[in-house]
This record gives structure tokens, C-alpha cells and sequence, in this order.
């Protein structure tokens, strides 16, 4: 079997080493340089002709400096003669610019798709897409992994006597009666409207809230308007206090002091996609073994949708090393 060879860039590199110890293999050596003209240039310092890549790369801002080095690093392994190259993708920024709905927009999601199957990626891993129409963008093979068997981990060691779990919006309700399914809870959503990229309207709550404990369940938070919008209408509808999960943690602009300070918020838990917010009270589960598992299983030719077999969907067990042969 082909060798398998791990780089990463300037994005979240202390995700990529815990894929790398999961995996039982190193963490190889980029080389990244910025010229006098602001051009970059990615080095790759480890032999990879005819060898499995995997590049981990997160588009975490600033998210067009951290993609550039993504497609510069895809282009050297490609100019290297890599066997096959994959990029590693656990954040997905782009994601969130998946339909045309204003006139002479841009569809970034489908151009940075194509931006990576031009540099010469030939497969795509990655968590927790914005939109499930966004996976069809790819011309590529994508492996699509979901965090909420983590999460769900994490509330199964508290009490959910009357807890309920409560998506932000419709279009979050299906992942959420997953989650909802894996603690074993009843399931509501809010009828949210966007106004723009910070603020939006959340006109009604559909569910039984009323004196329940809600788990607040999102993809993402940025700024945090959606969650603080949705805590405001929980406790006017008698929620009695909210934790809130998510996947990707970025907590931008005001989003930490906005959210610590609301009164209903009982706790905050996200992974390690993106890195840390550098809130001391946030909690971190890592999703760093669920990569290594889909790492280790392409690179056998095994299936990656066994991971989330039976309970629909779940995770696999945490391993501390993968056998890669």
C-alpha cells in the first residue's frame, strides 16, 4: 500500500498534529514564504511521488490567505507526482455562499469547489457543510462527517430530565431531530428570517419549550446574532435556561462578550475545527479522531460512511492509533 503523507498550513496546525498522532504518523513539514510583492509561495519538505496526501487545512480567517495556501499546497503535491491528493477541509467557509439570491451575486461555494479540483485535489473531506446542496458543488468525491455523536457525548453525561433540543432555524430541524434522536429528547425549531450577516428575526418558536431546559443545536456560530436572537424568544417563551452547541466555534467580532453576558446561556460546547476562541468557560470536544478514522479508511479503500452506522448518524469510537495497512 502507497505510504500516506500529512501536511498543513498556517490555518489550525494543532488540529492537524492530533490527526497525525490518531493516525500514527507524522506531521510533514511545509515550507510557506511571502515574497515583497505579497505573493506566496508552499514548499512541501517531505517526498510524496506516488504517496497518499492529505492536506488539513481549515478556511478560518483570514479565510482568503488560508485558502491560497490550501491551492498552493495542493499544486505543489500535484507538481510532485502525488499518487492521490486530498484535501482536508474541516471547516468549509465558502459553504455559506451556496444560491444566487440577489441579482449579479457570486456562488463562492461552487467557485472555490472549483478551485480545488483546478489545483488538483482529487478528493474532499469536511464537516459540517453549511447547506447539503453546497456537497454537489464538488466535482470530486466528498466525504461529508458529522460532528453531533460528539456533542451528543457531551450532554449524555447530564441530567436531560426536561430538556428539550431547539434549532435556530427549519433548515437546521432535520440535523436536529438527529441530535434530538441520540439524547433521546424531544425536538423544536425557530421561524428565523436573515436580515443580513449579523442580524436576523426570529418570528415564533415551533415546539414545547415552556419550562424545559433547551440545547440550543447549530452548524455555526460567527457573530452569534442567530443564537442570541433565539435565546431572547426562549425565555420569553419560559425556557428556564439554554445550553448551546456547535460545530464550528469562530465566535467573531463581539460574538464572546455578547454570549457570555446573556442571561439564559447555561454553557457553550464546540469543537476543535477551527481553533479556540480563547474563552476560558468554552468547552472544546475534538473531532480529531473522526478525520484520522476517515484518513485511515480512504486510504485503505474501506467505506467512510460506516462510520455513522447505526444510530442515524453516530461516530466512532475514539482509537489511538489507526492501522494504516
Amino acid at each position: 500500500m502507497r505510504d500516506i503523507v500529512v501536511f498543513t498550513g498556517s490555518a489550525h496546525p494543532d488540529l492537524a498534529r492530533r490527526i497525525c498522532g490518531g493516525l500514527g504518523v507524522p506531521l510533514s513539514g511545509v515550507d510557506i514564504r511571502r515574497f515583497s510583492n505579497d505573493c506566496l509561495q508552499a514548499q512541501l519538505l517531505a517526498n510524496c511521488r506516488q504517496r497518499d496526501v492529505f492536506i488539513v487545512q481549515p478556511l478560518v480567517p483570514p479565510t482568503q490567505e488560508h485558502l491560497m495556501e490550501l491551492l498552493l499546497m495542493i499544486d505543489a503535491a500535484r507538481g510532485a507526482s502525488a499518487a492521490q491528493i486530498t484535501a482536508v477541509i474541516p471547516y468549509f467557509a465558502y459553504a455559506r455562499s451556496d444560491k444566487k439570491d440577489a441579482s449579479r451575486i457570486s456562488i463562492g461555494g461552487k467557485l472555490v469547489a472549483d478551485l480545488l479540483a483546478t489545483a488538483g485535489a482529487q478528493r474532499v473531506i469536511t464537516m459540517a457543510l453549511h447547506a447539503p446542496q453546497v456537497h454537489g458543488f464538488f466535482g470530486m468525491p466528498v466525504d461529508h462527517l458529522t460532528a453531533i455523536g460528539v456533542l451528543a457525548d457531551h450532554f449524555r453525561e447530564q441530567d436531560l430530565t426536561s430538556a428539550v433540543v431547539v434549532s435556530p432555524d427549519f433548515g437546521n430541524a432535520k440535523t436536529a431531530t438527529q441530535f434530538a434522536r441520540l439524547l433521546g429528547l424531544p425536538v423544536a425549531a425557530g421561524s428565523k428570517k436573515r436580515i443580513s450577516d449579523d442580524t436576523v428575526v426570529i418570528d415564533t418558536i415551533v415546539g414545547d419549550v415552556a419550562g424545559r431546559r433547551a440545547i440550543v443545536l447549530d452548524d455555526e456560530i460567527a457573530t452569534g446574532g442567530s443564537v442570541i436572537e433565539l435565546l431572547d424568544r426562549l425565555g420569553e417563551a419560559g425556557c428556564t435556561g439554554a445550553a448551546v452547541a456547535c460545530t464550528h466555534g469562530l465566535f467573531a467580532g463581539r460574538a464572546v462578550e455578547r454570549l457570555s453576558a446573556h442571561p439564559m446561556l447555561t454553557e457553550i460546547v464546540t469543537t476543535d475545527t477551527v481553533p479556540p476562541a480563547g474563552w476560558p468557560e468554552l468547552k472544546v470536544r475534538s473531532i480529531a479522531s473522526l478525520f484520522a478514522q476517515a484518513i485511515a479508511r480512504i486510504h485503505a479503500g474501506e467505506s467512510v460512511s460506516s462510520l455513522f452506522d447505526g444510530v442515524d448518524p453516530t461516530h466512532a469510537p475514539p482509537q489511538a492509533h489507526l492501522p494504516l495497512g
